[in-house]
Parts: C-alpha cells; sequence; structure tokens
C-alpha cells in the first residue's frame, strides 16, 4: 500500500510524470475481497492465468507483474507461462534456492561443501525455517478446514496471525514496542480485519492445499534469506 502512490503519482515524490504506472492490485482467490472459490483447482498456476485474463480484460495489451509472498510464487508462475503480454516480471520473495541445497535444508542433512559465507547464512537460515518456522503451512497445506475454531474468535484469529512463527512475531512485536519499523499499529490490524470481516481465513487457508508446488523458501520466509 505505501508504493501505490509513488508509482501512481510519482511527481509527488520528486520523479516524473513519465514515470508513472497504472497499478491493477487483484486479490488473490479466496483472500480479502475477492471471492472464495467454490470448486477446487484454484493453484498459483491457475490464479496465474487468471491474472492474465483479468489485465487483458481491463484492456491491458502490455504489462508486468510483481508479487510478494503467494503473489510472488503466483507472479513466477505468471513467467514460466509466458503470456504473449507479459514483458517480465519482478519478485521480493525469489524462489532461487537450488534443489539440492533445499533438499538438504528441509532434511536436516549437513551443510553442503562450497557455499560461500553468505550462502551458509542462508542455508542455516533455511534450516531454521524448515525445523521450526512453517508448522503453519503444514497445517493449512494438510487440513485447512481444521482452522474454524480460530477463524470463529477474532482473538484467536489475531494470535495466529501475529504469533504463526518466530520470525513474524519478532518483526511484528517491534511495532507494539513503540519502534518505528515500517509497520504501523494499524497496518497490522488492518490485515487481521480485512481477513475477519470477509470471513477468508479458512478460504485462503485453502491455497496451501491447492498448491502442488515443492514447499520451498519459495512460500515460507523470504526475509530470512540474504
Amino acid at each position: 500500500m505505501k508504493i501505490v502512490d509513488p508509482l501512481t503519482n510519482p511527481t509527488a515524490h520528486g520523479a516524473s510524470a513519465s514515470d508513472a504506472f497504472d497499478l491493477v492490485i487483484p486479490s488473490i482467490p479466496g483472500y480479502g475481497f475477492s471471492g472464495k472459490p467454490t470448486t477446487t483447482g484454484w493453484d498459483p498456476a491457475h490464479i496465474a492465468r487468471a491474472w492474465v485474463v483479468l489485465v487483458k480484460r481491463l484492456g491491458y495489451t502490455k504489462f508486468v507483474a510483481q508479487g510478494g509472498d503467494w503473489g510472488a510464487v503466483i507472479t513466477e508462475q505468471m513467467g514460466v507461462q509466458a503470456a504473449p503480454e507479459l514483458l517480465g516480471i519482478h519478485t521480493n520473495m525469489p524462489g532461487a534456492v537450488p534443489a539440492d541445497i533445499d533438499k538438504a535444508a528441509f532434511t536436516g542433512a549437513p551443510m553442503p561443501d562450497g557455499l560461500s559465507p553468505e550462502e551458509k547464512l542462508a542455508f542455516e537460515r533455511l534450516t531454521f525455517v524448515y525445523s521450526k518456522g512453517i508448522a503453519y503451512g503444514y497445517q493449512m497445506g494438510l487440513r485447512p478446514q481444521t482452522l474454524y475454531g480460530i477463524a470463529d474468535s477474532p482473538v484467536g484469529l489475531a494470535a495466529y496471525f501475529l504469533d504463526h512463527d518466530a520470525w513474524s512475531y519478532a518483526l511484528i512485536s517491534r511495532v507494539f514496542s513503540g519502534e518505528a519499523a515500517g509497520l504501523t499499529r494499524d497496518d497490522v490490524l488492518d490485515n487481521i480485519t480485512i481477513t475477519w470481516l470477509t470471513n477468508t481465513a479458512i478460504s485462503g487457508a485453502r491455497l496451501y492445499w491447492e498448491s502442488k508446488l515443492p514447499y520451498s523458501v519459495s512460500k515460507a520466509f523470504p526475509s530470512r534469506l540474504p
């Protein structure tokens, strides 16, 4: 939300009018203000195809795509599908871990030889993610419907959003301890409130179940990587 105005109104931020973009910011099916899918099959690849149809219906013949978190996975799928109207993609959560490195971290195997200091740090953090940080992802990937108890309570939903992994909790808690850390309290609470008011906690969780892509770093904690 904080980059919408600089991209659409660049002159107010010291840039020129020619730097302006039209932005299309869709809500992933099952999340927030989108409808809840009534059939199975709405995986990242399906949503990627839907985004292309959406943008074309709005009249755009050339466009680029950007995403983070699940949006990054969907954006990568848009790149793989390579619609002729898509000029390029950008993600702030690239699934860029080589398969053998990812497998070693996932299985708890020793660190592979020959890694640079930066890569060693990434491997250590990825191992932590797999061993202690993605229980919520496994839960939603296996039994998303069992989260109804959380979805039935605003306090339960807030607790789940705020403390579903140690890294996110550490970042969010700074806001409530008075630090100026990029987010505000309202930012955090808005995220929870949108999910509560639209009753999309369960429908959003089902994307974890729908996805058949490898459970790599592209689905959890990219901010822990260099």
